[in-house]
């Protein structure tokens, strides 16, 4: 009977300047995980730890049936030796070797012959569509074309992880939209752990069969794109979807939240709970609402507008920080300018609650 276990399993615990972070993931085989957070949330370095790039505090870092890293037991395997690849933001190839080097590089490091290394990368190249290109040198290459290299690279060792650090981020947003489809279509080749950090919703939410959401070097939630987005967690969350999110506790049919502004909900158990307001049930006025069904209304100050289409996004920063969704006609009419003092009022019918 085969009891070997399969998967990345990573329980990863460090500290990089002022940021400890605490982060732990699991990724099966096949299966691509996105990390996504803001800037100096600690994504990169996820990727460093698990690569053996920088080693843990305390955790455990496992690949398969292998534990590469344990400080508690003294155990730590270098990167060379863990059967990873990566493709680093920038790329990272060697300005003076030809391409086909490049890719060749990883290979040669690990005793294989340059005639056996050279035939894996040169059939590596053709995979992606750069075969032509073999013989030229990096500066030579299209961001888009670079990142192909750098990806058949990272996959000429036959690693069992693949990690891949915001691999479309250099690219401007024509060439990002197409290599985003020829990503997918190379990385469905590999049938081992993914992990892709990323800043980009769209880039989850095309490559990603789950996501991990990391703030403040702390896994905030972990889920498909579906179920972190329709219940978010964290600010960062509800910002990436467009929604507005408040904490607090509920009591008796109110929410209050931690410096002490209430929120009236419907149907709500009591206890620490999450309250979602989407931009489009907050109404916008220049005086207070008379007459309204409206139950909650806060006041607020203008601090950004965008226009989106026939539609209008503004920010409001006040007793709760907002976004309203309002028609173009109604900007205009209420002549909104950042600076504007206005008051939004939201119905508790229109306010999701669920469980902190």
């Amino acid at each position: 009977m085969n009891n070997a276990t399969t998967g990345l399993e990573a329980r990863i615990g460090l500290t990089v300047g002022s940021l400890s972070i605490d982060v732990g993931i699991d990724v099966a085989p096949g299966e691509l995980l996105a990390i996504l957070g803001p800037n100096g949330a600690g994504k990169t370095t996820v990727l460093r730890a698990i690569a053996g790039l920088s080693p843990i505090d305390h955790g455990q870092i496992r690949i398969d049936d292998s534990v590469v890293d344990d400080p508690a037991h003294g155990r730590f395997v270098g990167p060379e030796a863990r059967r990873v690849g990566m493709v680093f933001q920038d790329y990272l190839l060697f300005p003076k070797m030809s391409v086909l080097d490049n890719v060749a590089f990883g290979l040669r490091a690990t005793g294989i012959s340059r005639s056996v290394a050279n035939q894996r990368a040169a059939a590596l190249l053709d995979d992606v569509g750069l075969g032509d290109y073999a013989s030229g040198r990096p500066s030579a290459l299209s961001g888009g074309q670079a990142q192909r290299v750098a990806l058949a690279r990272a996959v000429a060792g036959r690693p069992r992880v693949l990690l891949l650090d915001e691999p479309l981020a250099a690219l401007d947003v024509r060439t990002r939209a197409e290599m985003r489809r020829e990503l997918r279509r190379h990385l469905d080749s590999f049938d081992g752990m993914r992990v892709l950090v990323t800043h980009d919703s769209i880039d989850a939410f095309a490559l990603a069969d789950r996501v991990a959401i990391i703030d403040q070097g702390a896994t905030v939630q972990v889920g498909t794109l579906a179920e972190v987005t329709s219940h978010p967690r964290s600010r960062y969350v509800a910002d990436l979807v467009g929604l507005n999110l408040i904490a607090g506790e509920v009591s008796d049919g109110h929410l209050c939240t931690a410096d002490g502004t209430v929120v009236v909900v419907a149907d709500a158990a009591s206890g620490p709970s999450y309250a979602v307001i989407r931009p489009h049930s907050i109404a916008l006025t220049s005086a207070v609402p008379i007459g309204s069904s409206a139950r909650n209304v806060w006041a607020g100050t203008v601090s950004e507008i965008d226009r989106l289409g026939g539609r209008a996004r503004v920010r409001l920063d006040g007793q709760l920080t907002l976004t309203a969704e309002i028609t173009l006609a109604a900007l205009d009419e209420l002549a909104l300018r950042p600076g504007d003092e206005v008051f939004a009022a939201a119905k508790a019918t229109d306010i999701e609650v669920y469980p902190a």
